[in-house]
């Protein structure tokens, strides 16, 4: 029976984790984080708060280079852009702790330079040197920072602190008492949290997350100004994440209701016994199952 249950398992676990991906990858692709940060005046900002010793830094100094154009389906990043060809910065936000963003990241890295070296003609075949900006990898964590690290690095975390060859270091920022753009980014989702306990995933969680912060005068002016696309941009990732659920729970309900007729037609157990291993469905359910197959024998 355990061998049933793993084979069964395997379709909805491939599917759940096929569409958790898809889903992810349209989430990120329509969060409030992007919409935020595509406008110019905000990304001047966040790039002041990490580097406020540069007081010549203008909008027309800022690339944004977020990966769009893809080699692989599920390779996007939340934010890249490039400061004066000089700097290339990623950020990444978070509000699932998980120190495999540094693995993501490095993918996200290799990429943006890859197309990098492409938008200014360089070739890296070629004996020439290529002329590459130097890399800064910031990761926004939106949940507590309890007693996590203020920096995160592949070797320590994945390799015991061992010399590798490839090393990956990102700077983690968390909620301060300061009143940057960034902060209030990250005070923004913790209100949104707060807001969907209180109310659930509703418009209403949405509506008061955004009068919320614009008393605070957290996100005020982007929320003034985008009030209505905000709405729509967290109100759809909540339709998202329905379908996300009610995918999951017919994939499910479809595979225990095989599992169900294989263990009837055995005949080896009652269906008390079937009912304790297979929670999408109902004792009556199993015995209007147990009454198709009857008929059918």
């Amino acid at each position: 029976m355990s061998q049933i249950f793993r084979n069964r398992g395997v379709k909805v676990q491939d599917d759940t984790k096929q569409i958790e991906e898809v889903m992810a990858k349209r989430t990120a692709k329509n969060s409030v984080f992007l919409d935020l940060f595509q406008n110019k005046s905000y990304l001047l900002k966040l790039y002041k708060t990490l580097h406020p010793e540069d007081t010549t830094a203008t909008e027309d100094s800022l690339t944004d280079v977020t990966i769009t154009n893809v080699l692989t389906d599920n390779l996007y990043n939340d934010l890249g852009f490039i400061v004066n060809n000089k700097l290339l910065i990623l950020v990444e936000a978070q509000s699932t702790w998980t120190v495999n963003i540094l693995v993501r990241v490095l993918l996200y890295l290799a990429q943006s330079y890859h197309e990098y070296f492409q938008r200014t003609s360089q070739d890296y075949y070629k004996s020439k040197k290529v002329k590459m900006p130097k890399p800064e990898l910031y990761v926004i964590f939106t949940g507590n920072k309890g007693r996590k690290p203020d920096k995160i690095s592949l070797s320590k975390e994945f390799f015991e602190g061992a010399d590798i060859d490839i090393e990956v270091k990102a700077k983690v920022i968390y909620e301060s008492d300061t009143d940057d753009i960034i902060n209030q980014y990250i005070i923004f989702c913790k209100v949104f949290n707060e807001q969907t306990k209180q109310h659930g995933m509703t418009q209403k969680a949405v509506t008061e997350t955004i009068r919320i912060c614009k008393d605070r005068n957290v996100l005020r002016e982007y929320l003034a100004q985008r009030e209505k696309e905000v709405v729509t941009i967290m109100m759809s990732l909540f339709d998202e994440e329905q379908i996300m659920k009610s995918f999951i729970k017919s994939e499910r309900h479809d595979t225990e209701r095989a599992m169900a007729e294989q263990l009837i037609r055995k005949g080896k157990m009652t269906l008390e016994e079937i009912a304790d291993c297979v929670s999408t469905l109902s004792f009556d359910e199993l015995k209007e199952i147990e009454t198709e197959i009857m008929q059918l024998a």
